[in-house]
């Protein structure tokens, strides 16, 4: 993908995001309810985190542009595969007084909080969660899942909280929000949809060529940023690959507010989550077609002087056991096979139907993140021989690998030094296969018990306390539709 698809790729996500921010605030003007005031608020903080967060993916790509516009070019090393990231089963412990949790004595308080978890330019949000006194824990069920991820990756986990007031007024904007919407409405459900979000591509609307120029995307105005609850950042961390492990472990939380605060919940300090990576390089096969194998086993005799000088002797006997492997023709073990590496090994098979139809391999060919992998310099009749060193069972092996043409010796020499050098950057994700759980189908929404929409569609039908429903995957959904249609 060249800069200029780069950039327009990043322009229409933002360009997205905007109209999705208006679209929002929108909504949130026409909120009759504390519920859906709470999800659209929670809507707007999201798209603003997404916008900012593009914003400086743009600036980053500008300035690696103008650097190579001046001659600076990417360097050519190796850089380490991407893969998954999956958080699920986040638990934050709370800590309540002994008078308010076991004697349910004091004021009632109630907020309403989330979690933002971003990693890159990816954000994701949780469900809201009511918090109050009868809760020891905070619960998040879903299972968030980052894709194409750098082993160097910052995932961040910030907690916003709202306080809940336990009595809701749409103020003013209220008698706006029947007259402007209700009077726009049409027969059909596509039409009211339509003129409920008409405005919102109005107020949203902004060419890639605005963008382009410099100019800032379109700000709210200030009542309707006066308008619905407030959330704000109750406590936060970074997680990083280090924090990557399999089962449920606990992070140490950082508190951004006090007792003072009115949307302030007694945190424990803590914060429990199940972590794990899948890199791509275990997840996929890295390279496959048909090699020659050679195998020669010896031993180091490494008379240990001093521990200082044991990797010099090892790269020394190494060294020297190529050289004489390069001369030899007779060898412990030598077969013709359709190779596949795949994870911590490079599986032989004796054909390629053999791996079609999962027959065990040949030959495992162990691939770790201290095997050492070289080509023979010295003898242009060794040039397509790749020497493989290894470890097997705690001895030391080395296996000679043989293609057709020096292609395709070039191609596995280049495959094989990226996987062990992905493996090196992975570390602990690439020990063992994680497994992700996927995260559960949300529950059909019921557009009829409750909904925002089916109020704007109906302002003058009577309000049932009923289950409202997920109103974040509504204004998201249904956003996204009216905007593709409007193209």
């Amino acid at each position: 993908m060249n800069n200029n698809t780069q950039d327009t790729a990043v322009l229409q996500h933002i360009e997205r995001e905007v109209r999705m921010r208006e679209g929002a605030c929108k909504l949130l003007a026409a909120c009759s309810q504390r519920e859906q005031a709470l999800e659209a608020s929670k809507s707007l903080l999201t798209c603003n985190t997404r916008i900012l967060a593009l914003l400086s993916q743009l600036q980053r790509m500008r300035k690696v542009q103008i650097l190579q516009s001046v001659g600076c070019r990417p360097s050519d090393d190796l850089v380490p595969c991407t893969g998954k990231v999956a958080l699920s089963d986040l638990r934050i412990p709370l800590m309540w007084k002994d008078s308010e949790y076991f004697k349910n004595k004091g004021e009632l308080h109630r907020c309403a909080v989330f979690c933002l978890i971003q990693c890159g330019t990816e954000i994701h949000e949780t469900d809201l969660v009511m918090v109050d006194r009868t809760l020891t824990d905070i619960c998040f069920e879903d299972t968030i899942i980052f894709n194409e991820v750098s082993p160097g990756f910052q995932l961040r986990v910030e907690l916003y909280s709202s306080c809940v007031v336990d009595e809701f007024s749409p103020g003013a904007i209220g008698s706006w929000r029947v007259s402007r919407l209700g009077g726009s409405l049409g027969c059909s459900s596509g039409k009211k949809i339509r003129a409920a979000f008409e405005s919102a591509a109005v107020c949203g609307s902004i060419s890639s060529g605005d963008v382009r120029s410099g100019s800032v995307p379109p700000t709210l105005s200030p009542d309707l940023l006066a308008l619905g609850p407030k959330y704000n950042l109750l406590a936060h961390t970074t997680l990083r690959i280090e924090h990557v492990r399999e089962g449920f472990k606990t992070h140490d939380l950082s508190l951004s507010a006090t007792e003072d605060n009115p949307f302030w919940l007694p945190l424990y300090g803590s914060m429990c989550c199940c972590l794990v990576a899948q890199p791509l390089c275990m997840i996929q096969p890295v390279i496959s077609g048909q090699i020659k194998i050679k195998v020669t086993e010896f031993f180091f005799l490494i008379v240990q002087y001093c521990y200082s000088f044991i990797i010099i002797i090892h790269i020394m006997t190494f060294l020297t056991a190529l050289a004489q492997l390069s001369s030899e023709e007779d060898c412990n073990y030598s077969e013709t096979v359709y190779g596949v590496l795949k994870r911590q090994a490079l599986l032989c098979y004796q054909s390629q139907e053999g791996l079609e139809s999962e027959d065990n391999p040949l030959l495992e060919i162990p691939i770790t993140k201290d095997t050492v992998v070289c080509m023979s310099d010295r003898d242009p009749a060794n040039c397509q021989k790749i020497y493989i060193n290894t470890q097997r069972q705690r001895e030391d092996i080395t296996y000679v690998l043989t293609t057709c043409t020096l292609e395709d010796t070039q191609h596995w020499r280049k495959a094989l030094c990226q996987h062990i050098y992905s493996m090196s950057h992975w570390k602990q994700c690439c020990d063992n296969l994680m497994k992700i759980q996927m995260p559960s189908s949300r529950k059909s929404v019921m557009t009829k018990q409750g909904s925002l929409y089916h109020e704007i569609a109906t302002p003058s039908s009577p309000r049932k306390q009923t289950e409202v429903p997920d109103l974040s995957t509504d204004i998201r959904s249904l956003l996204s539709t009216y905007y593709k249609e409007s193209y």
